[in-house]
C-alpha cells in the first residue's frame, strides 16, 4: 500500500474523471433540439446516443488491457485528448446522423480509455477497505460529471447554441490530462514472476466465476441506466408539453435531469457501505429488483403532474445507483493484482456493450409504440429497459441454486 494519503489520490482522481466528463452528456441533453434540428427519428436519435457506448466498447479492451503492461497514465492521458478531439469535431463539422454517428463513437472511445484506466491507477495505490472505499468514490464522481455536463450542456447550449456546448465538452478533458500527467503518480504494472499473456487473451478473467458474477450484474445495470439516461431530458420535456402552464423549457429540464444526477453519487457510495455491512449479493440483487420495477411503470406518470415525475425518476435513479459501487468493488476484489486491467476490461466490455443497445432498442420501442408524443410509447420503452432488473429475483435464486450445488 502507498505511504502517501490515499484521500489525496482518490480526490486527484475524482477530479480527473469529472473532468474528463464533460461532453458525455452534450448530446443527450441537447438531443430534443438536434433532434428537430436534424429531422432525426427516435430510432436515429437513439442510434447516435448507442454508438457513444460502441466506441466505449471498441476502445476499453485494448486500452484497459494495456495498463496491466504499461503506465496507466499513457493510456489515460491519451484517451482524454481523444475525447476531446471527438467533442470539437462534433461542435465545428456534425450536420446529421452519420457525422454525428462518427464523432459520438470518437468521444465514447475516449471515455473508454479513461475511466477504467483511472480506476486501475486509483486502486493501484490502495488496499483493503480503503480500496472499496475508493472505488465507490472514484464511480460516485461518475454522477457528478454526468450531472455537470448535463447541467452546463443544458445552459450554454441554450445561451449560446448546441456547438458552444460541445466546445465546452472538448475542454474539460484536456484538463484532466494535465492534471493526472502532473500529479498521479506511476501505478503497478504486471509482476516479473507473472509473464504477460496475450493481449486480448481474457481467459484466465473468463475462469473466474466469482469476477463473471459481477460482470452479468453490471451489464444488466448499465442496460437500465444508460438506457435511462440517455432519454431523461427528452421525456422531462414530453411531460412539460402535457401541461404547458408549467411547462419548463430545455434548460429547466436539463437543470432537473442535473439534478437527479446528482444523486447517484450519494447512492452509489452509500449503496457500497450497505453492501460492506450486509454483504454484496443482497445489497445488490434488492436496489436491481426494486429500479427494475419502478422502471416498468414510470413511463407511463408523464401525465401526472411534473413535480411528482420528477420525484419518481428521482427514486428510479436513486436505485438504480444503489448497486453501481458495489458491482464494480466486487468485481475489482474478487480479481488478481495481475489481472486487473483484464478484469475490467471485460467488465467494462460487457457492461457497456449492453449500455450501446439500451438507448436504440428505448427508441424504437418508442417509435413502434407510437411516436415520442405517445404516453403508451413512453411506458412500453421504459419497461423495455426495466425488465431484467424485475427478473433480478429469478436470477438470484439461479444464482444461489449454483453455489449450492457447487458446494
Amino acid at each position: 500500500m502507498t505511504r502517501r494519503p490515499p484521500l489525496r489520490f482518490i480526490a486527484l482522481m475524482c477530479a480527473a474523471e469529472v473532468l474528463s466528463m464533460t461532453g458525455f452528456a452534450a448530446y443527450t441533453t441537447l438531443l430534443p433540439v438536434l433532434q428537430r434540428e436534424w429531422t432525426l427519428s427516435n430510432s436515429e436519435a437513439g442510434l447516435i446516443s448507442g454508438i457513444f457506448f460502441a466506441g466505449y466498447v471498441v476502445a476499453t479492451p485494448v486500452l484497459t488491457s494495456l495498463t496491466d503492461r504499461i503506465d496507466a497514465r499513457r493510456i489515460y492521458v491519451f484517451a482524454c485528448l481523444l475525447s476531446a478531439l471527438g467533442a470539437a469535431g462534433f461542435a465545428f463539422f456534425a450536420d446529421g446522423l452519420v457525422t454525428a454517428l462518427i464523432f459520438q463513437f470518437v468521444i465514447g472511445a475516449g471515455l473508454g480509455g479513461s475511466y477504467m484506466p483511472g480506476l486501475k491507477m486509483l486502486t493501484d495505490q490502495l488496499d483493503g477497505a480503503v480500496q472499496s472505499r475508493g472505488v465507490a468514490f472514484y464511480t460516485a464522481s461518475f454522477g457528478v460529471g454526468s450531472s455537470l455536463s448535463i447541467y452546463l450542456c443544458g445552459l450554454i447550449g441554450e445561451a449560446f447554441g448546441w456547438q458552444a456546448a460541445f466546445v465546452h465538452g472538448a475542454a474539460g478533458p484536456v484538463l484532466a490530462a494535465l492534471l493526472v500527467a502532473a500529479l498521479m503518480p506511476r501505478g503497478r504494472t504486471r509482476s516479473a514472476d507473472h509473464p504477460p499473456q496475450a493481449l486480448l487473451d481474457f481467459r484466465p478473467v473468463l475462469r473466474n466465476r466469482a469476477t463473471l458474477a459481477y460482470v452479468a450484474g453490471y451489464s444488466a445495470h448499465n442496460y437500465e441506466l444508460f438506457g435511462q439516461r440517455s432519454w431523461m431530458v427528452a421525456f422531462l420535456v414530453f411531460t412539460a408539453s402535457l401541461q404547458p402552464a408549467e411547462a419548463p423549457m430545455l434548460v429547466t429540464a436539463a437543470t432537473l435531469v442535473a439534478i437527479i444526477n446528482m444523486l447517484g453519487p450519494v447512492m452509489s457510495v452509500s449503496g457500497n457501505e450497505l453492501a460492506l455491512r450486509f454483504g454484496r449479493t443482497r445489497v445488490i440483487f434488492t436496489f436491481m429488483t426494486a429500479s427494475g420495477l419502478v422502471a416498468c411503470v414510470l413511463g407511463y406518470t408523464a401525465v401526472l403532474p411534473w413535480i411528482l415525475v420528477f420525484i419518481l425518476m428521482c427514486v428510479h435513479y436513486g436505485l438504480m445507483l444503489g448497486d453501481s459501487a458495489a458491482l464494480t468493488a466486487g468485481a475489482i476484489a474478487s480479481a488478481h493484482p495481475d489481472q486487473r486491467g483484464a478484469t475490467m476490461a471485460v467488465y467494462s466490455l460487457v457492461g457497456f456493450s449492453s449500455a450501446f443497445f439500451a438507448p436504440l432498442v428505448f427508441g424504437v420501442v418508442l417509435d413502434l409504440g407510437g411516436g415520442n408524443r405517445n404516453l403508451v410509447a413512453w411506458g412500453l420503452a421504459f419497461a423495455s429497459i426495466g425488465i431484467f432488473g424485475a427478473l433480478a429475483p429469478l436470477a438470484r435464486w439461479l444464482y444461489r441454486a449454483r453455489r449450492i450445488r457447487d458446494g
